[in-house]
């Protein structure tokens, strides 16, 4: 079944819309959540920052007390040089060498800073960038979250949990119908 929105009435004949004022609108209503739903929409913010120089121990402290899992890094400018995860701090705290001497622990956590353990140039999105374009750049490179940057400042973070609330909201509202090549009707 066509949903309402998406289906464009054509003549059988000759593929010409028979309603030819309202061709705009429908177009609209065939890319809608794909064209109408940017980055600015539906990502996180404020965005909580690191800086460089911030140690291990006190970004897990602070990942944990805001429940966050990606925090991007700024220098003393506040310009974006990088990303840090849960991951990259869990595998600094679990490296099997430091785990053989509980004392080299907690000495780690006090002295390397997130500079040493974040990855560097992290990739990037725009406020104005859609939707799936934000979702293709975080499922080709296996990545769980984007940092939105405008003029050189970061404005927000788009993470997977933002774009799958955004899906949940288009599929209660019933936008996205099921495409036929998908499979046949019953």
């Amino acid at each position: 079944m066509r949903h309402p929105k998406r289906a464009i009435t054509r003549d059988p004949r000759s593929r010409k819309p028979k309603r030819p004022g309202a061709q705009a609108g429908e177009v609209e209503a065939l890319t809608w959540p794909e064209a109408a739903i940017r980055a600015r929409d539906i990502m996180t913010r404020p965005v909580t920052t690191f800086r460089q120089e911030m140690t291990v121990g006190a970004a897990v402290k602070a990942m944990r007390a805001r429940k966050m899992r990606h925090a991007p890094v700024v220098d003393d400018k506040g310009a974006l040089v990088g990303i840090v995860t849960d991951r990259d701090l869990r595998q600094v705290i679990l490296e099997p060498a430091l785990q053989q001497e509980l004392e080299a622990l907690g000495r780690t956590l006090r002295t390397r800073t997130v500079k040493d353990v974040m990855t560097w140039g992290p990739m990037t999105v725009k406020p104005e960038s859609g939707i799936r374009e934000a979702a293709q750049i975080m499922h080709a490179n296996k990545i769980g979250a984007l940092p939105v940057i405008e003029r050189g400042r970061i404005v927000g973070m788009l993470t997977g949990s933002d774009v799958l609330r955004a899906l949940i909201r288009i599929i209660d509202e019933g936008v996205v119908s099921k495409p036929t090549r998908w499979g046949s009707e019953d």
